[in-house]
């Protein structure tokens, strides 16, 4: 099947022909369906806390955080050309009066964060925006916007557009990530530590931007942030085969890959070097104004994970040593009550070392809390309670792609969802003796997804790795927790931007 090229491009890529192999016959067989059990809803695998309890997880965050090392990871390789496709329709279309989303967008372009630089480079050009306003020259104020001839707004990531205004200029999401890792991602040397995954193109753009405004977000120590950067490896990208299940080859004959999807930076966050680590999406970030509740939430979650971190880690310390009956049934019941792990039915059945080994293989994995928002209609995925092929339980974030709509019983579960996940989670990277797990251990490769795709006119399939979020964690220890609707505030067209949120 492979030429002696193809092994070539393989090995430049540092994939072996085995794991090629692997992903056609994923190809060919398909991914299975996850089983649903149940939804997760408050009632039965998501935590609602207290305001006590909330209080009290927020002051461990509060006392306890300069004993860990953390930094908050932000997914943001994603361009921004999806935002404005509305715009980009009505620029290629045969009609000159904007209408819809495109009427709505010029009805309030003063009040994007954009703005200014909008009428600066249309004013650089020989343009008045007002005056191209009452002309209806719309195209041309569009073509500045998104195209080279302006602000080249479509071809940037969204983490360096302008998404909030504020009386001394603008910020993007870069610097929003900025200002709020200040409150929940200092260290104990009180340097902010950050992470963003970015494109290979755009890396630059993000050092050249974060080093143009540091000194807006520090008083006077510009080594105040220690912000890094990671690319997806070519090593997580993934084969296109034809519709018949054979590499698909470009026009010089090369076999055809594609980006791994957002699975494949579970390679990135298995290389920081942290003991916890928040994950958040780029385009997740409000104002100032509105910060409070966000930071509160991520010291609650954070906290949580601290406290639970600790027993999970003083249960296995003794277990080892300690193979008594009651010993045995009190970790076992901290490891159902207090992380939802699931249990054989056999387990009873066990001899006291036996229910050891088992409770400490379950116990000494990676931690994560994952904020839940109740469900108003935004996509997501949502959590579940899901079912292994040896019939094991646990609590996964599923995506309906992933789910059986063919089945009524599925589907009906699924109906019954009041949940769905923002992409809001806090990590335990480190095992109960400060060692990393290494996560790429804990993946669920039957989790991938399979989509049909295009290029240059002819049909193509694709594979995406299991979802970071999704089959990528779906053997850690997961811990459902309700966040309030206020910590969601994502920007996924550019009237997003609009929202009372955002502005």
């Amino acid at each position: 099947m492979f030429k002696k090229e193809d092994l070539r491009q393989f090995e430049e890529k540092h994939i072996s022909p085995e794991r090629i192999t692997e992903q056609i016959e994923n190809f060919k067989a398909g991914f299975p369906f996850i089983k649903l059990i149940a939804a997760a809803t408050p009632e039965h695998g998501i935590e609602v806390l207290s305001e006590g309890d909330s209080a009290q997880h927020k002051n461990i965050f509060d006392e306890k955080s300069k004993l860990y090392t953390i930094t908050k990871m932000v997914p943001a390789s994603g361009a921004a050309s999806r935002m404005f496709k509305s715009l980009h329709a009505f620029l290629d279309g045969d009609h000159d009066k904007p209408h819809g989303d495109v009427a709505a967008f010029f009805d309030d372009i003063k009040k994007f964060a954009f703005y200014d630089d909008l009428e600066k480079v249309l004013k650089d050009n020989g343009h008045q925006i007002d005056d191209l306003l009452k002309e209806g020259a719309y195209k041309t104020i569009v073509r500045y916007l998104l195209t080279d001839e302006g602000l080249s707004y479509s071809s940037l990531p969204k983490g360096l557009l302008m998404f909030h205004a504020y009386p001394d200029g603008a910020r993007t999401p870069l610097e929003e990530h900025m200002v709020e890792g200040q409150h929940y991602s200092k260290n104990a040397n009180d340097r902010v530590k950050l992470h963003f995954t970015v494109s290979p193109e755009h890396i630059q753009k993000f050092k050249d931007r974060a080093s143009a405004v540091i000194s807006n977000y520090t008083k006077g120590d510009p080594e105040e942030f220690d912000i890094s950067y990671s690319v997806q490896k070519p090593s997580t990208d993934t084969i296109a085969v034809d519709l018949n299940n054979a590499p698909f080859r470009n026009a010089d004959g090369s076999i055809l890959f594609r980006p791994g999807g957002h699975g494949a930076l579970i390679e990135n966050l298995n290389e920081l070097d942290s003991d916890i680590a928040f994950i958040k999406n780029i385009d997740n970030v409000v104002p100032d104004r509105l910060k409070d509740v966000t930071i509160t939430y991520k010291k609650v979650i954070g906290g949580l994970l601290m406290q639970l971190m600790e027993k999970r880690n003083a249960y296995l310390e003794k277990i080892i040593g300690d193979h008594s009956e009651a010993f045995i049934h009190e970790t076992a019941h901290f490891a159902a009550d207090e992380l939802k792990i699931g249990f054989p039915d056999n387990f009873h059945n066990l001899s006291p070392a036996q229910k050891a080994e088992y409770l400490i293989e379950k116990l000494n994995r990676p931690i994560r809390i994952c904020g839940m928002v109740k469900n108003e209609g935004e996509p997501g995925g949502g959590p579940f309670w899901v079912q292994d092929a040896n019939g094991n339980s646990s609590l996964q974030i599923v995506e309906s792609s992933q789910i059986e709509m063919s089945d009524d019983t599925q589907k009906e579960i699924l109906a019954n969802a009041t949940h769905f996940n923002p992409v809001d989670l806090v990590c335990s990277l480190k095992d109960y003796r400060g060692r990393a797990f290494d996560l790429t251990k804990f993946v669920d490769p039957k989790t991938g997804f399979i989509s049909i795709k295009s290029k240059n006119g002819k049909d193509l399939k694709a594979q995406e790795l299991p979802g970071l979020w999704n089959g990528a964690m779906a053997n850690w220890i997961s811990i459902f927790v309700e966040v309030p609707i206020e910590t969601f505030n994502p920007v996924k067209t550019v009237n997003d931007l609009l929202r009372p949120q955002h502005q």
